[in-house]
């Protein structure tokens, strides 16, 4: 694994540990992003615990190269439709931080060829 590549996924695995973690517990600030685009607790919630999962998986994936992969295109998924929701709502402003991450994930799945 390349060391940009390492960076971008150790980056990754931190921010999606700690807001996977926010919205899975339940937390008042992490799920008021997803009260803002009128997304249901509970699935926020179901989402929050996914994307801890995944966050484990690049962290895993940092010593199994080989699992990379299947953890950034989960990712991927939830970042797209979390850009998505936000277009869907009419709040552009606050897609901004999803669609940086999504970026991200698109230049770790272009590195990890």
């Amino acid at each position: 694994m390349s060391t940009a590549l390492t960076v971008i996924v150790a980056f990754l695995a931190v921010i999606f540990v700690i807001s996977g973690l926010s919205k899975a517990s339940g937390n008042e600030k992490g799920l008021s992003g997803t009260r803002e685009v009128n997304v249901p607790d509970m699935l926020a919630r179901t989402v929050g615990f996914f994307e801890t999962l995944l966050a484990l998986g690049l962290i895993i994936s940092m010593k199994w190269n080989w699992m990379l992969f299947f953890p950034l295109v989960g990712l991927w998924v939830f970042m797209a439709g979390a850009v998505y929701t936000h277009f869907k709502a009419n709040k552009l402003r606050t897609s901004i931080p999803a669609f940086f991450l999504l970026t991200l994930i698109s230049i770790a799945l272009v590195l990890n060829k």
